[in-house]
């Protein structure tokens, strides 16, 4: 047994702390349909939350990032200007789907 929380500080603190330094990052999640590649990622399919979990025991590596993110612009120097892009891509059965 995983925490979420150990998921994400194993993959995605660090490249949280390399995008405030200029580099681009990408996390890359690849399995059997099945595996839990989206219950990593986003946490568990709550009804009512169309796939997001605020709980913070169990949301998963997005909300996550996302959050860490935010919260290291809002701390950052006010004449700092940041441009923020994002894509979220599901690759399957060799085709490229934009999920958002």
């Amino acid at each position: 047994d995983v925490k979420q929380s150990d998921v994400f500080e194993f993959t995605g603190q660090q490249i949280v702390e390399d995008v405030f330094k200029g580099y681009n990052g990408t996390i890359f999640v690849y399995g059997q349909t099945g595996s839990g590649k989206t219950y990593s990622m986003m946490g568990p399919n709550l009804a009512g939350l169309q796939g997001y979990c605020d709980d913070p025991d169990m949301k998963g590596i997005i909300p996550r990032v996302v959050e860490a993110i935010f919260n290291g612009v809002e701390e950052a120097d006010e004449n700092i200007e940041f441009t923020l892009k994002v894509s979220y891509v599901e690759i399957y059965m060799e085709r490229i789907r934009d999920l958002l």
